[in-house]
């Protein structure tokens, strides 16, 4: 994960628990999501206590087929403002394709270009074989493996209600032809203010591995919504200079009600 900067960020706000064999977690039945749901975020830069709206992002999930299976087709589009690109420039796009029943990413595009640094990677997984291929090779990956956009999804389906604060929880992600072996940990559930609105929130911190923009270890807080939906609203996280902050600004076609605001700003 050392290639992801500001927009992977809202790609791990979910960050899931896609768990190995044997796990109970693994193979969730989706109750969270559905098709053509759209959600919008806000990007914030902050620097001695100055934030600036930077970029959004967006997140879509429509009904397709592939190799003649069903799947949703996720995406994520990740640009800076106008104003943010004369200091570093950001259009990304990640995209990953996962079975309706399983939850299981077939597949995963990521194209990624941020200030001088581009990325691009296309990976196929053999669910079978417990492979994940690229264009480096095939690597044996675990039981229950997900990748980074398929992990935001995934992660809405998980029963918190289950959890005590303090729980630690492992899973494997794929990701630059690595198996990374993380966790998250749930802190509990609190009302939270964003730039949205108000909200009866889920509150946790995943463990993310030092890079070049984002600190190691619990310093990233997520906070997602406590209906049904489990929608990301806030993320904060410290970064290399300043930090950053990501707010849900808008959402289309939810599955369940919206249960969790309380208020509107």
């Amino acid at each position: 994960m050392k290639s992801i900067t500001w927009i992977g960020l809202l790609m791990l706000m979910a960050i899931s628990i896609p768990l190995r064999a044997g796990n109970d977690f693994c193979g969730v039945k989706n109750t969270a999501f559905q098709a053509n749901e759209g959600i919008t975020y806000r990007v914030y830069y902050t620097l001695a206590g100055v934030y600036i709206a930077a970029g959004e992002a967006n997140f879509t999930s429509v009904l397709e087929e592939l190799n003649g299976k069903p799947v949703y087709h996720f995406t994520g589009e990740g640009k800076t403002y106008s104003f943010y690109d004369n200091f570093f420039r950001v259009r990304d796009k990640y995209e990953s394709f996962i079975d309706t029943g399983t939850l299981q990413p077939y597949k995963f595009i990521r194209n990624v270009n941020e200030g001088t640094y581009k990325k691009y990677e296309n990976i196929s997984f053999n669910k079978s074989a417990n492979t994940a291929i690229t264009n480096a090779g095939v690597f044996k990956t675990p039981d229950c493996i997900q990748d980074v956009l398929s992990s935001f999804y995934y992660a809405r389906n998980i029963d918190f209600s289950k959890m005590q604060p303090g729980d630690k929880i492992p899973f494997s992600m794929f990701l630059d032809n690595q198996v990374y072996n993380l966790y998250i940990r749930f802190l509990g559930r609190e009302v939270i203010k964003t730039k949205y609105g108000k909200f009866h929130a889920i509150k946790f911190k995943p463990l993310l591995i030092k890079g070049a923009i984002f600190q190691g270890g619990e310093k990233m807080t997520v906070w997602v919504t406590d209906d049904a939906n489990h929608i990301p609203v806030r993320v904060e996280s410290p970064i290399s200079v300043g930090s950053v902050k990501v707010d849900m600004m808008a959402y289309r076609n939810l599955r369940s009600p919206l249960s969790s605001l309380i208020s509107v700003r």
